[in-house]
């Protein structure tokens, strides 16, 4: 579990190939400062395991599932990423709840400077849109924002200053891949509603009135 805060910009140093995966070597000097293998790491928003330490070098692997409904597929040797170290219980909670488990990508469609920030928009599917309210969450590369805005086929955010300097999203170009987790809370509301997948019936407002609210 993750907040979607990211802690550092790494840089991946090598890309190798893992059966029908990759394996990662990233370079982040404060996530290995402390980091142990077997240790949970988010990278651009997917959960990935720590298997390999040589500080200040972590190294993951990414199954074929994380490489087909990330942008991990497309990593080049020398680019950047987004890392999160997991959420620890005695912490404070930032951001919101992230899995690291990423529902499907976007296409950055625009990104304006809006002084002292910036405006994204992205391109994606009503699967997943679905589960977006504006003023709710949604993580990008693993990194935690606020829904500013929703059409039919895409997504809005405003990335503020902070944001902009401590992760990649204000250097993406038109085009780039971004990875998407929509709201946890969201998903289970939408199944729980509709029963999709379930025996249950769904809700309606008879069911509600079924149940003894007052509509």
């Amino acid at each position: 579990m993750f907040t979607g805060l990211i802690e550092q910009v790494g840089f991946v140093k090598r890309i190798e190939p893992y059966g029908r995966g990759r394996r990662l070597a990233v370079q982040a000097e404060r996530i290995c400062s402390d980091a142990k293998i077997g240790d949970s790491v988010s990278v651009n928003g997917v959960c990935l395991t720590i298997v390999e330490l040589q500080r200040p070098i972590l190294a993951v692997e990414a199954v074929e599932e994380s490489m087909q409904r990330s942008n991990l597929a497309a990593l080049q040797v020398g680019e950047e990423v987004n890392l999160e170290r997991s959420l620890r219980l005695d912490g404070r909670l930032g951001g919101h709840f992230v899995q690291g488990h990423i529902d499907g990508t976007g296409i950055l469609q625009a990104i304006e400077r809006r002084a002292p920030g910036y405006w994204l928009r992205i391109f994606t599917h009503a699967d997943l849109l679905k589960f977006c309210v504006e003023k709710g969450s949604i993580a990008l590369d693993g990194v935690s924002l606020t829904v500013a805005g929703l059409a039919a086929d895409r997504v809005e955010v405003a990335v503020i200053p902070h944001t902009a300097e401590s992760t990649t999203l204000a250097q993406k170009k038109v085009g780039a891949v971004i990875n998407i987790e929509v709201d946890i809370l969201g998903k289970y509301i939408y199944r729980f509603i509709h029963g999709q997948g379930t025996n249950a019936e769904g809700i309606d407002l008879s069911k509600l009135t079924e149940w003894g609210y007052s509509i």
